[in-house]
């Protein structure tokens, strides 16, 4: 069993909370070459270290689609089209898509109402989309630009150690 987490995520700032999470998820999958076993546990990393999360996880990249992959949260749509949502916007484009307000988003798609912002990161891995991470939040505006450099830097770390599983 590990225990990475911080006692208290909301006492640390947020450059120290992603180079933690970073750290554990480094330790974690290090060596590990199942790939649904290591988003597994980075999803609970992510849960565990990020305050005011109401979705964790990842979709994969599969036949030209985003099928959902591990997370933690309410269960959440299956398939996603690239360009569509959130999610499919990232997908297809390659780029961090930082949500403040998932209402005004166009063709946002809401698997839990609750939702109120959301980030979503893509993994690329030699040049192919292997999948993208995905946070929600119930607060409007929760994620800014160094959660997006954070879990960047996640992706970018952990990229080759998911890869297997598209």
């Amino acid at each position: 069993m590990f225990d990475f987490a911080p006692t208290d995520t909301a006492a640390l700032d947020k450059d120290v909370l992603h180079a933690d999470l970073l750290s554990a998820a480094d330790a974690i999958t290090a060596g590990e070459p199942d790939a649904v076993a290591n988003m597994a546990n980075i999803a609970a990393l992510i849960w565990q270290f990020l305050p005011d999360l109401n979705w964790a996880g990842f979709y994969r990249m599969v036949d030209g689609e985003l099928v959902l992959g591990p997370f933690q949260g309410k269960a959440a749509c299956i398939r996603i089209p690239l360009g569509r949502g959130v999610c499919g916007t990232a997908a297809a484009t390659r780029e961090t898509q930082l949500v403040a307000d998932v209402h005004a988003f166009p063709g946002h798609i809401a698997c839990d109402a609750a939702s109120a912002s959301e980030i979503v990161v893509p993994i690329v891995h030699e040049d192919e989309l292997v999948g993208v991470l995905d946070l929600d939040s119930p607060i409007p505006a929760r994620f800014d630009s160094l959660d997006a450099r954070g879990l960047e830097t996640l992706c970018a770390r952990i990229a080759s150690r998911i890869a297997a599983a598209r």
